[in-house]
């Protein structure tokens, strides 16, 4: 199952990305839709968005892929119109969730409203459509829900805490508060925001977990 999903969420991007393999993305889609018991998509901004949302399932005993529920990352929240008009209700009429960041919020409800999900005017509308807002972005909502204390403890055993003060000590970042530091810190190299999206979903508390993660598993 784990093998199809990953197919279908490759091949979903590749139809919404276009240009020469569009149809043959399409095709693949169709079929493993279709095919793979999919009940639902869930779109996401980014790999780390997607890693998170499975890292925590995963701790709620959960298997996603299993479930048939996949998770897309859209590659940047500009997709999302593209994904909802191939996937939602004027397309292939799938169920739908997602999460955003608060800056793409206002983005989210009106490409959503021009797919025909509904016509959500503020945050409580996204819900109600299965899509939830992190504040400001999901490592932001981490590092709130951990404290700065523990994202350096984690920072630590990633073998990364002679880096991260590194980043403390320029210019640029020198005197700002810890948490924006860190904040920083997760987006300055490729691949880094996926990394610590696993390894900090795996140090929360049960109890702190961030709202929008929280509540988007708990709709799906």
């Amino acid at each position: 199952m784990d093998e199809e999903m990953t197919r279908l969420r490759a091949a979903a991007v590749e139809w919404a990305a276009g240009g020469a393999e569009a149809q043959r993305g399409a095709t693949v889609t169709r079929e493993l839709v279709s095919e793979s018991g999919l009940r639902r998509f869930v779109l996401v901004e980014g790999l780390s968005d997607q890693v998170a949302l499975e890292t925590l399932a995963a701790r709620h005993g959960r298997d996603l892929a299993a479930e048939g529920i996949c998770v897309v990352p859209l590659g940047g929240a500009t997709s999302i119109g593209r994904f909802l008009a191939l996937l939602g209700p004027q397309g292939l009429d799938v169920a739908l969730a997602g999460l955003c960041d608060a800056g793409e919020e206002a983005f989210f409800r009106r490409a959503l409203d021009r797919a025909g999900l509904g016509s959500p005017r503020a945050r409580g509308g996204l819900e109600r459509l299965g899509f939830y807002v992190c504040v400001a972005d999901l490592e932001d909502e981490l590092i709130r829900s951990l404290g700065a204390a523990t994202v350096q403890r984690v920072v630590e055993e990633q073998g990364e805490l002679r880096a991260f003060r590194t980043l403390q000590k320029q210019p640029a970042h020198r005197g700002r508060a810890v948490e924006l530091q860190l904040r920083r810190f997760m987006g300055s190299l490729g691949g880094r925001k996926a990394r610590y999206a696993r390894s900090l979903v795996e140090a929360l508390d049960p109890a702190h977990v961030p709202e929008p993660l929280e509540r988007l598993l708990g709709h799906i």
